[in-house]
Parts: C-alpha cells; sequence; structure tokens
C-alpha cells in the first residue's frame, strides 16, 4: 500500500444517495481472481447511460469522487474499493459511509473522507460549477479545502487509520512491525506445540 499523505486532485461530483457495492461493482465482474482490472467495471450499469458523470470528458483524470449519503452499502465486497481505485480515484468524500466499506477502503489506501452533508453539497456545487476546480484532501492535517473558495473544513480520521494511511501500512505492514517480538515469541514456545515449519 502506498502511503498517501495529500491529494490535490479534481472531483467527479455523483449526487446519488445510498449507492451500494453493487452498483459500485456489478457482481458480474466478481468472477476475475486478479485485483486488477475492476475500474472498467465501475459503476457500468450507469455508464450505460452517455450522460453519467463518469461519461463527461470533462471529468477524465480526476482522482477524488464526491458522493451522496450512505456511500458504499450493502455486501461487504473488497473488489468495490479496487474498481475506484483501478478507475483511478484516491479519495471519495461523502457525509457518511457504510462501515464495512469504510475499512476496506482504509485497509486499501483509499481515503474516505466523512464531513458534513452541508459540506459535501457546498463541494459538489464547486465541482459541477467548474469541474476543473481543484479539491485538496490533507490527510496529514486531516482536512479537505478547495483553494479557490473559502471552502477548508476538518475530516474525522482517528488516529490509528491516520497512521496507516501516512506510512503506507496495510495489514501484512502492520504485522511486520512486529517481527521481531514474533520470532523471539517462536523461539520461546514449547516444543510440543506445533511449529510454523508443519
Amino acid at each position: 500500500m502506498e502511503a498517501v499523505r495529500e491529494i490535490v486532485s479534481r472531483g467527479v461530483p455523483l449526487d446519488r444517495s445510498d449507492v451500494d457495492t453493487d452498483q459500485i461493482i456489478p457482481s458480474d465482474w466478481l468472477k476475475r481472481v486478479e485485483r486488477t482490472g475492476f475500474g472498467e467495471g465501475l459503476f457500468s450499469e450507469w455508464r450505460e447511460r452517455s450522460d453519467f458523470v463518469l461519461n463527461l470528458a470533462h471529468h477524465d483524470g480526476a482522482e477524488i469522487l464526491v458522493a451522496g449519503p450512505n456511500f458504499g452499502t450493502g455486501s461487504s465486497r473488497e473488489h468495490a474499493v479496487w474498481a475506484l481505485q483501478d478507475y483511478g480515484f484516491r479519495a471519495v468524500i461523502s457525509s457518511r459511509f457504510a462501515d464495512i466499506f469504510r475499512n476496506n477502503a482504509l485497509k486499501g489506501g483509499l481515503v474516505p473522507v466523512t464531513v458534513p452533508e452541508e459540506v459535501v453539497r457546498r463541494v459538489m456545487a464547486a465541482v459541477e460549477e467548474d469541474p476543473s476546480v481543484e479539491i485538496v484532501v490533507d490527510v496529514v492535517d486531516r482536512r479537505v479545502a478547495i483553494p479557490a473558495t473559502d471552502l477548508d473544513e476538518p475530516f474525522e480520521l482517528d488516529d490509528h487509520h491516520h497512521h496507516r494511511l501516512l506510512h503506507g501500512l496495510d495489514d501484512i505492514a502492520l504485522t511486520e512491525q512486529h517481527a521481531t517480538t514474533i520470532t523471539g515469541y517462536e523461539r520461546r514456545r514449547p516444543a510440543f506445540l506445533p511449529s510454523a515449519g508443519i
């Protein structure tokens, strides 16, 4: 997982609430065995409409998705996070995320920016008015801002996940930080217990 300190990018306004993981990445795409290539399936049913936001050229290359409340509800599939990242998104701004989706996002390095609905509306309005406007997601100071406007707001991020994002630590990397302690324990454990070599 790559460390994330600051994301400066344009945004894509997805003005829909209760977007579930089946809408993010339909179940037909879950047959893949690798973690890549899911970007093509991101919101694939909605992308059949030519006026869907991801089909609008002025949003090409944007790395921040601005969404309505209750983003990522439904099943717990990690593929939803993989699809967003594979498409190019590095952060999602919403007033509320489903708990499992939020946890999967944080484990994968996708930043779920949780701010009050009023702030989401201001960000969405700014992006709709000017698709080229830059949004800054400052993970270090836990703030989201639009320098071209007066918007500069804190967002929720607990210390544990803040540390993980800043240092690029997935679950394996977190465990590896305790390698010395684990090795010491393995050396001291009674011989009659199963060993890692069995």
